[in-house]
Formats: structure tokens, C-alpha cells, sequence
């Protein structure tokens, strides 16, 4: 069984994002700070960062000269971190 589906004239197909919802419709979350993130965590709830460490979004990391951060996103062998004084691209294991 199909149905046809008309399209939007002059809008285009795509989706511009200017709504508060993502494609299922589910509120989108704001993005946490490193504030938000790392207030009232003792150094004990942070992971010691290493290349051979598989980490996850919203891992805790601990890195020997960026300090205190956690995981953002996660892109194949690369994981951005947001530290204190800004994000970075590191390394992990896949």
C-alpha cells in the first residue's frame, strides 16, 4: 500500500532546525556547560585519560595537562572534550 505524499512549495525539503524539538520530537536538550558538568565531582568521579580507553558521551575525563573534562561526542576513533579552557579532539580506543 503507498500513499502519496506531497511536497511544501517554496520551503523546501529539509528541515531548518528553527523549532525546539529534534526528528522525533523530543525537547532538545541545551548544551551543558563545563560548569554544569564538573560542579561537585571530586577527582575519584574522573577517569585518567589514555588513548587505549574507550570513553562514551558524558564520560568523565581527567587529562594529565588539559585538566578536568567530559566527553561531548564520540566520532569513530576521535572524541571531542569540553575542558575548562575549551573543547578538544582526542584520541581513544574503538
Amino acid at each position: 500500500m503507498s500513499m502519496k505524499r506531497t511536497k511544501a512549495r517554496g520551503t523546501g525539503s529539509r528541515d531548518t532546525g528553527a523549532n525546539d524539538t529534534d526528528f522525533f520530537g523530543k525537547p532538545k536538550e541545551e548544551p551543558k556547560t563545563w560548569e554544569q558538568v564538573t560542579e561537585g565531582k571530586s577527582d575519584e568521579d574522573f577517569v585518567a585519560y589514555s588513548m587505549a580507553t574507550k570513553f562514551g558521551i558524558g564520560a568523565l575525563v581527567l587529562h594529565s595537562k588539559f585538566g578536568r573534562g567530559f566527553v561531548t561526542a564520540v566520532e569513530g576513533q576521535k572524541v571531542n572534550v569540553l575542558f575548562e579552557d575549551g573543547p578538544r579532539k582526542l584520541g581513544h580506543a574503538s
